[in-house]
């Protein structure tokens, strides 16, 4: 029987307002690291462009419901929800249909907390809720902040990055001040690493004296087999488990987990 958290699920927003940085990545391998680990859990696509969805292994354009009609009220979460079965957990699917979201949810009483309402109702029967965040501080995004108990940050060691971060950790206290008193910056991950760059060395060097014990020990490396898995619809870490990419994203899991079972509920 997979081990269960004591009370209801830890929901973690997997943010950066910056592209390209190994979001969608993390959030599938984390999904998928954590299931193996035996633990439940369900991941939120909360992008447009559906790519978490994909990379599970579930046609994002054959998802009768998504989280769309989630989130304006068209349809239960129960109705929505897919088993990703090469990753072994519950996905939340989302398709272009994701877009009109941020023009309908304008209208609607309690726009910003439409997707925590929705996760209310399975928010026990799950360890970990993982929200994947479009790139961009969005009505969508503000969604996922608002339900979330905390935010992983993957990010690279490059200059522009530590500038992108400062941003994001100002939108994080404002959230918390405004929106959620939960959330709070639970870590950051560095990901798509290489030691041979001397720059990103440094970067992780400012980013472990600035952040302290709220830098991972775990260090993603760049990795061509986390990148050929989402074309074949799986996580890296089912994909070739042996790979250095896979190997550190199931290091990490079990990195959260510690974290996590140190956290007051």
């Amino acid at each position: 029987m997979p081990e269960t958290l004591p009370t209801s699920a830890r929901i973690f927003c997997i943010a950066n307002q910056k592209g390209g940085v190994g979001k969608t990545t993390t959030s599938i391998n984390l999904a998928a690291a954590l299931a193996q680990l035996g633990k439940n859990v369900l991941l939120v696509d909360l992008d447009p462009q559906g790519n978490a969805t994909m990379g599970s292994g579930i046609d994002k354009n054959e998802a009768a419901v998504n989280l769309y009609q989630v989130l304006i009220g068209a349809a239960d979460i129960r109705e929505a929800r897919l088993r990703s079965h090469t990753g072994q957990y519950d996905v939340l699917p989302a398709n272009r249909e994701m877009s009109g979201a941020e023009i309908d949810l304008v209208q609607m009483p309690g726009r910003e907390t439409r997707l925590k309402q929705a996760l209310s109702s399975v928010q026990d029967e799950y360890d970990f809720v993982l929200v994947d965040c479009p790139p961009t501080l969005s009505l969508l995004t503000l969604n996922g902040l608002a339900s979330a108990h905390g935010v992983i940050i993957p990010m690279q060691c490059e200059y522009f990055a530590l500038e992108g971060l400062s941003d994001l950790v100002n939108t994080i206290k404002r959230i918390y001040r405004n929106l959620n008193p939960d959330l709070e910056l639970i870590g950051l991950l560095r990901v798509m690493y290489d030691t041979r760059v001397t720059l990103q060395q440094q970067v992780s060097a400012q980013l472990e004296a600035h952040f302290g014990e709220k830098v991972f020990q775990t260090i993603v490396p760049r990795n061509v087999r986390l990148a050929e898995a989402p074309s074949h619809g799986m996580p890296g870490v089912v994909y070739d488990r042996s790979s250095r990419g896979a190997r550190a994203y199931l290091a990490f899991g079990e990195e959260l987990v510690r974290r996590v079972g140190g956290m007051a509920r």
